[in-house]
């Protein structure tokens, strides 16, 4: 939920229940704390009208970095039990992170290695950058029901955190609404938290695309993030890492007819008339490291700013970078398979990769992220490996 020591459990029943966690510090025995939260009916939108009940807990008080034991239900019916390890406090640890966009309930290739990760213990948190299930609205929601058993060994064991997605837009978002509670109070839609040295601002490409829930979504999020930034830049001593998190990218090189193969891509560049652009806000308050999806791919490109290279230098291009680093991940697996390449790379494009798999972000300290992508096709092997180092974080850093 973004504050420190505490962690909120969701869970859906399909007839009217208490919401109760029972959590504990051993591995077997009784647990012996108890957390109380509420649960709210969801109809989807599809002809049943399903009824599901959304139940969510919060846990605070907790332990940084201890394990706990928990279960969810009620008197009704208790849920297996599941661990997850309490997120550490502060600024000065090293997060490791997963990261990834575009998993489905069929093809979800991705999946039972990063089951075999979580189970080690290897990460964190989960960045989900939009689109799950393809699409948790269909079969009057049971599409949704399934993605979440499926994602249930990773999701209930270290915080899953999400954006939207285009494929989420049914019924303006609700399936994603409901299912995920993310922090703050834009219905998950847009949200910032901090994890160790790094302020992590995850938001909604969407608001550009389908103007009929509302067009005031865009200025409304564009003044929230303007705000954050600000906020995120004068707390740069203490975290000094921004990184952002939306599904559909500004620049890519994919061989398809998406927003971001066109020359003034709408979360660029804004709607029309300039309106609310990203590019210029994000490169403003120095975001250092932005994360997409929706291209079925991965691809990294070089430090850019409207289309130019601003490598730190040529031997070192991610050493100081004097613009923001794109890296689009969406390749964990879906049945739309992947997405081909253009033949020729453009200027700005360092590595494309066309093999399933995703991507691990380690957060060492205030000077160096780590990021790799590991390839599912050739067996978990690391086919990028790239380190950004930034000594000097600046406010406005590259004006």
């Amino acid at each position: 939920p973004g504050e420190p020591g505490s962690m909120t459990v969701t869970w859906t029943t399909w007839v009217p229940a208490p919401s109760e966690v029972q959590f504990g510090l051993q591995l077997s025995g009784p647990l012996r704390f108890r957390a109380q939260g509420t649960s709210s009916v969801f109809v989807d939108g599809g002809v049943l009208r399903r009824k599901l009940y959304m139940h969510r807990v919060t846990l605070r008080g907790l332990l940084p970095g201890a394990q706990y034991v928990y279960r969810c239900g009620s008197a009704q019916g208790w849920s297996r039990r599941f661990r997850f390890r309490a997120l550490k406090n502060g600024a000065r640890w090293s997060p490791r992170l997963a990261v990834f966009g575009d998993l489905g309930a069929d093809n979800p290739k991705a999946l039972p290695r990063l089951r075999r990760d979580v189970q080690q213990g290897m990460y964190d948190a989960i960045l989900h950058v939009g689109d799950f299930a393809y699409n948790m609205d269909q079969n009057n929601a049971r599409v949704g029901d399934r993605f979440m058993r499926l994602i249930e060994p990773v999701a209930a064991s270290l915080p899953y955190m999400t954006c939207p997605g285009n494929h989420e837009e049914r019924y303006n978002f609700s399936n994603y609404k409901a299912r995920f509670s993310m922090p703050g109070d834009n219905e998950g839609l847009w949200y910032s938290w901090n994890l160790g040295p790094a302020h992590i601002i995850s938001f909604s490409t969407e608001v550009y695309f389908f103007l009929h829930y509302g067009r005031h979504l865009v200025e409304r999020q564009f003044r929230w993030l303007e705000s954050d930034l600000q906020k995120a830049n004068k707390n740069r001593a203490a975290r000094p890492w921004i990184i952002t998190m939306g599904h559909r990218p500004m620049y890519c090189s994919n061989l398809d007819l998406d927003d971001c193969t066109q020359h003034e891509s709408k979360v660029r560049r804004g709607l029309p008339g300039k309106l609310y652009g990203l590019e210029d806000l994000f490169y403003k308050y120095g975001v250092d490291l932005q994360l997409w999806a929706h291209e079925h791919s991965y691809e990294r490109l070089w430090p850019i700013y409207n289309y130019q290279v601003f490598n730190g230098s040529q031997k070192s291009p991610y050493t100081n970078p004097r613009g923001p680093v794109h890296i689009i991940t969406g390749s964990a697996g879906c049945e739309e398979r992947l997405t081909p390449f253009a033949p020729f790379p453009r200027p700005w494009s360092a590595l494309r990769v066309k093999e399933y798999g995703y991507t691990r972000l380690h957060i060492l300290n205030g000077t160096h992220v780590h990021i790799q992508q590991v390839s599912d096709d050739q067996d978990g092997k690391i086919v990028d490996d790239v380190w950004v180092v930034r000594p000097l974080h600046g406010r406005m850093m590259y004006l």
